[in-house]
């Protein structure tokens, strides 16, 4: 039975879209949602249900046909990412790394070479991918990496030490950012495309978290890691241009996840609230309960809107929609947390509960706040951008 927020939601979207929606929602609720909860208790990552994915073309929504990919459209994949995470996090993170930053930095600026021989192998699932950018001194501000990168006569070799990077462990492929010249700043950070099973020097160490297990994020150092001169992505020192057009469909990927991780708190909320009684009543009835489930419903669609509106500029071909990412990272992913601590509140004591989901929800929601930019650095941008301060 539809929903009013559904009705909301599928307002404006083609019948090819709610098509999308439709099948990865039945999929997701299927062949996912009974296994999530397993497989973080067991600190397991859900190989088995990532293999599920491609041949549904859900590792390559934005890969195109002549790669082996599936693409449709901006918005279609976003829709992708929302459902996906409606039910779990990791398997929206695998589909989200493998197709906004590393295929979708390969399409933008990789060589003919490089394309031919990666994007097949990521819409297979033959390389599943992994993006080293996040640093133990810092995550936001790329511009002042550690890593480095030294030209040899073999290629380049890399050094430096990676933190807080998924999938690592299970990756075919690294994307990786050093800089060639750190008095240069971020004019001196490059991009590197890295076969982990091919290259020496490479060490992948646990990253303990207290949530995500089942992601089991990592700390990937390079010694002297030895990779060739196609590794290159772009340009040396030409990172920035890379990383900037990826992290604007990155961020729309994390946002439409953020939307699906806020909509699943609603939907695990409204029946609780409807079956949970306190004094002779649902507490559903109780206008403090309802006044939260408005809110989260309020929030989740407008989230979702900022999210669909980024979609469609990009699907008019808008190369950099640098605010309006911002705009939609920041609203989903304040309205996931948010929806998470007002669906741990509905639920009380049982919000702490392995029974129940949210309290794993809040966790999660909270690194979808950090990832991609943290919401204090979105702010800045947003309002650098309104003042003129920042061009797009």
């Amino acid at each position: 039975m539809q929903t009013p927020l559904d009705r909301m939601a599928d307002f404006d979207l083609s019948e090819a879209q709610r098509q999308v929606r439709a099948s990865v929602r039945a999929f997701a609720e299927a062949e996912i949602l009974p296994h999530v909860e397993r497989c973080e208790r067991e600190a397991r990552y859900p190989l088995e249900l990532v293999a599920k994915l491609p041949p549904l073309g859900l590792l390559g929504p934005m890969i195109p046909e002549e790669f082996g990919g599936s693409f449709s459209d901006t918005l279609s994949y976003g829709i992708i990412c929302e459902e996906i995470a409606r039910v779990d996090w990791v398997l929206a993170s695998v589909i989200s790394v493998s197709n906004s930053l590393v295929a979708g930095a390969i399409l933008r600026h990789g060589s003919e070479a490089q394309q031919r021989r990666w994007l097949p192998k990521i819409a297979s699932g033959e390389a599943l991918c992994s993006a080293c950018l996040t640093e133990p001194g810092g995550g936001t501000d790329l511009g002042n990496m550690a890593s480095s990168a030294e030209k040899c006569a073999e290629g380049w070799r890399l050094n430096g030490t990676k933190v807080f990077i998924s999938h690592a462990a299970h990756a075919g492929l690294f994307l990786v950012v050093a800089s060639v010249d750190r008095a240069k700043q971020h004019k001196g950070v490059s991009a590197f495309l890295v076969d982990p099973a091919a290259t020496r020097g490479i060490r992948i160490g646990a990253f303990p978290m207290r949530t995500l297990k089942r992601d089991q994020l990592a700390e990937v150092h390079f010694e002297n890691a030895l990779v060739p001169d196609d590794a290159l992505l772009g340009e040396a020192g030409g990172g920035f241009p890379v990383l900037g057009a990826a992290l604007d469909l990155g961020r729309f990927s994390v946002a439409a996840r953020c939307v699906g991780q806020a909509q699943r708190c609603l939907d695990l909320a409204l029946p609780y609230a409807q079956q949970r009684r306190a004094f002779g009543q649902p507490i559903g009835e109780f206008q403090l309960i309802q006044q939260k489930l408005a809110d989260m419903t309020c929030r989740t669609q407008a989230a979702r809107n900022a999210v669909y509106q980024l979609g469609r500029m990009k699907d008019a071909g808008i190369p950099r929609a640098s605010m309006e990412s911002s705009i939609a990272k920041l609203m989903a992913s304040q309205a996931a947390v948010q929806n998470a601590l007002d669906a741990m509140q509905i639920h009380g004591g049982y919000g702490l509960s392995e029974e129940y989901e949210v309290g794993r929800l809040l966790l999660e929601a909270k690194s979808l706040e950090f990832g991609e930019g943290t919401s204090e650095l979105h702010t800045k941008l947003i309002a650098e951008f309104m003042l003129g301060m920042r061009k797009q």
